[in-house]
C-alpha cells in the first residue's frame, strides 16, 4: 500500500468508529493519523522497519501497529472487524451530502435505515421530520441530494479513474500475449467525468489475453462482440477492453479513444479519400492499410495528429485541415502555481515544506493564499495571523533568494460582493483570489451581480473556482458566465482553472471563449497538502482541452513577468 491507500483506510476506520459511537478522541486520533501519513515526508515502510513510525507526531504506538498491518499484510484486523460489524449500507448513506456519521446513526437507530433506497422511501413517507437533528427542511435537502446521486450514478471523476487506468496499463503490459496496451476512451481525452476505463490492446492471441487478464484481476470478462470485452474491476469501475491485431492497432486505439463525433468525421473524410476507416483498420479497395499508429491514419487523411484532448468534434478536424491547431501547453512548461493553502489556515504543511516541495518539482515560484477571516470553518486568517504570516514570508524569501514566494490570500466574496478585508489590507498582498464559499442559492441575476461587484475591486487579481461546482456532488450555482467573462476580460482579471480533480473549474468548454476575450488563465491546484500540488497536472489537461497555448496561462511565465501580470490592474 502507498501513503494515500494507508491514509484512506485510516480515514475509513475513523468513520466506522464514529458510526459505532466510539469515543470522539479515538475517532480524531485516526483522522489525525491519516493526515500524518499523507504529510509524512519520508518512506513509510522504511519508517516502519526502523521503528521511527511510532514516534511520528499524530501516529503513536497504537496507530503505528495498524499501519504496520496495512503495509505488511494489505489489511488491518481493526478495519476488517469494524467493517464486519457495520451494516454496509451505512457507509453508502455517508455519500449523501449533509449526512455525517452521527445523523446516519440516528437514521439507523430510530428508523432502521441502512441504505439509500430505504432513506428515499422514508423521505417519501415524511419519516425524517420528527427525528432528532432533522426536520422538514433537512428532509427536502436529503431528497434533493438523493436525486443528485441518482443523476451521477455510474459516473466517476477523472481524478479517480486516471491513476487506476495508468496503474493497470503499467502492470498489464507485461501480461503474456499483450504486444501493446494503451489507455483510451474519455480518460485519455481527459474528460472531467467518465463512465468507465477504456484500454486498447494489440495482440494476435485475444483469447489467451482475456484468460490471463481474468486471472490477474480476478474478474470475468464478457465479450459481446469480437474484439470487445468488458468487466467490472474490484475497485468498482467498469472496464472496456478493445483487442486488435497489431497491424490495425492505430485504428482500434483511435476508435476506442473517441469521441464518436470525431471518429465519424474521420470516417467521412476517409470516404472523400476513397478509403474506409473502421475500428479494425484503414482500408483501400478492400486491402488493409498499415495503421499501427494513429498518426498513420491522420497522415493518410491529410491531417496532423490531433491531440486526444481536442477530439470532441468541436472544430478540431477543421482546424487541422486549415493548420490552425494550437500548440497546447505541456506540464513541463509550468514554472510555478498559485492558490496553495498552508498550515496557517486549513492546509497541513508549513511554508518551508511547501517551498521545498515546489523546488523539488522544478518550479521557481509559489503563491501562498490561505483563507480569509470569514472562512472561520477553514481557519481563516484574522489580522494578527496576517502579520505573523507576512513576517514568516519575508524570512522564507531571505532563506531562498533563488525562489519567489508570492504572498496572497483567498478572500471570500461576501453576500454583497465585497471582499473579506478592507482595501488597505488587500493592497498589501501580491495577489488576491476572490472566491465564493457560501450562499450558493442566490438567483442568477443576484449571483452574477455579486461576482461582478467582487471583480470590480481593483485588488481582485483572480476569480477562484468560477461556478462553485463539485464534480458528481454539487451543481454549479446560477450565474451569467458570459457576462462575467466579458467583465473579466475588460478589467484584466485572471480566471482560475481550479485544478482540484473535485472541481476542474473553470469548465474547459468555456476556455476558448475566455481566450477569445483575451483573458489570462492561472492553473491553481487549490492545494491543502504537498500531494495536492500535483493536481496542477489536472489543470494542465483542462487547459489543453480548452485549446490553451502556453502564453494563455500565467504559470508558464518566469517569476518577474508573473509578478508584473499579477500587478497589472493596479498599474493601470
Amino acid at each position: 500500500m502507498d501513503k494515500k491507500e494507508v491514509a484512506a483506510v485510516l480515514e475509513e476506520i475513523a468513520l466506522l468508529l464514529d458510526l459505532a459511537g466510539e469515543n470522539p478522541f479515538k475517532v480524531r486520533a485516526y483522522e489525525a493519523g491519516a493526515r500524518a501519513v499523507l504529510t509524512f515526508p519520508g518512506d513509510l515502510d522504511a519508517a516502519r522497519r526502523s521503528g521511527e513510525l511510532a514516534r511520528v507526531k499524530g501516529i503513536g504506538k497504537s496507530l503505528a501497529g495498524v499501519i504496520e498491518e496495512l503495509l505488511t499484510r494489505g489489511e488491518a484486523a481493526l478495519h476488517r472487524g469494524l467493517k464486519d460489524k457495520t451494516p454496509p449500507g451505512l457507509l453508502e448513506l455517508l455519500r449523501v451530502p449533509g449526512l455525517g456519521p452521527k445523523k446516519v446513526r440516528v437514521l439507523f437507530d430510530e428508523l432502521h435505515i441502512a441504505g439509500l433506497g430505504e432513506l428515499e422511501y422514508a423521505c417519501q413517507e415524511n419519516r425524517l421530520i420528527g427525528l432528532p437533528g432533522f426536520g422538514a427542511k433537512s428532509q427536502e435537502k436529503i431528497k434533493a441530494a438523493l436525486a443528485g446521486l441518482k443523476r451521477y450514478a455510474g459516473l466517476f471523476r477523472l481524478g479517480d479513474l486516471l491513476p487506476l487506468a495508468e496503474s493497470l496499463a503499467g502492470r498489464w503490459r507485461r501480461v503474456p500475449g499483450i504486444l501493446r496496451l494503451e489507455v483510451a476512451g474519455p480518460v485519455r481525452r481527459r474528460l472531467e467525468v467518465a463512465d468507465a476505463i477504456d484500454l486498447a490492446v494489440a495482440t494476435d492471441q485475444p483469447h489467451r489475453v482475456l484468460a490471463e487478464l481474468e486471472k490477474v484481476c480476478g474478474a470475468e470478462f464478457v465479450a459481446p462482440y469480437p474484439g470487445l470485452a468488458a468487466t467490472t474491476l474490484p475497485q468498482g469501475a467498469p472496464l472496456r477492453l478493445t483487442l486488435a491485431a497489431p497491424e490495425g492497432f492505430g485504428a482500434a486505439w483511435l476508435a476506442a479513444t473517441g469521441n464518436n463525433d470525431h471518429f465519424r468525421a474521420l470516417q467521412n473524410l476517409a470516404r472523400e479519400h476513397h478509403l474506409d476507416l473502421t475500428p479494425q483498420g484503414l482500408w483501400a479497395a478492400g486491402q488493409l492499410q498499415p495503421s499501427r499508429e494513429e498518426s498513420d491514419i491522420y497522415r493518410r487523411l491529410g491531417l496532423p495528429l490531433i491531440p486526444p484532448e481536442l477530439r470532441e468534434g468541436l472544430g478540431d478536424i477543421e482546424a487541422g485541415q486549415q493548420n490552425r491547431l494550437p500548440r497546447l501547453i505541456t506540464p513541463e512548461e509550468v514554472r510555478g502555481c498559485f492558490h496553495v493553502h498552508s498550515s496557517y489556515s486549513d492546509g497541513v504543511n508549513s511554508l518551508a515544506e511547501l517551498i521545498a516541495a515546489a523546488k523539488q518539482r522544478g518550479w521557481s515560484y509559489l503563491g501562498i493564499s490561505d483563507h480569509s477571516q470569514s472562512a472561520y470553518y477553514a481557519g481563516g486568517l484574522k489580522a494578527p495571523d496576517l502579520t505573523r504570516q507576512r513576517e514568516e514570508v519575508e524570512i522564507r524569501r531571505r532563506e531562498h533568494p533563488d525562489f519567489t514566494l508570492f504572498w496572497g490570500v483567498e478572500s471570500d466574496i461576501l453576500s454583497d460582493g465585497s471582499l473579506d478585508y478592507p482595501d488597505e489590507i488587500l493592497q498589501g498582498f501580491d495577489f488576491v483570489i476572490a472566491s465564493i464559499h457560501s450562499q450558493f442559492s442566490l438567483k442568477r441575476e443576484a449571483m452574477t451581480e455579486r461576482i461582478l461587484t467582487a471583480l470590480a475591486n481593483p485588488f481582485c487579481t483572480m476569480l477562484g473556482h468560477m461556478s462553485g461546482r463539485l464534480l458528481l456532488a454539487r451543481e454549479p450555482y446560477a450565474h451569467d458566465l458570459d457576462a462575467i467573462l466579458k467583465f473579466a476580460g475588460a478589467h484584466r482579471v485572471i480566471m482560475e482553472i481550479n485544478a482540484s480533480p473535485y472541481r476542474l473549474d473553470l469548465d474547459w468548454r468555456w476556455l476558448r471563449r475566455a481566450k477569445e476575450l483575451g483573458i489570462l488563465v492561472s492553473i491553481n491546484p487549490d492545494a491543502h497538502s504537498l500531494e495536492g500540488l500535483d493536481d496542477v497536472n489536472y489543470g494542465v489537461t483542462t487547459a489543453r482541452k480548452g485549446w490553451l497555448a502556453p502564453e494563455d496561462v500565467l504559470n508558464t511565465y518566469p517569476p518577474a513577468e508573473a509578478a508584473e501580470l499579477l500587478h497589472r490592474r493596479r498599474a493601470g
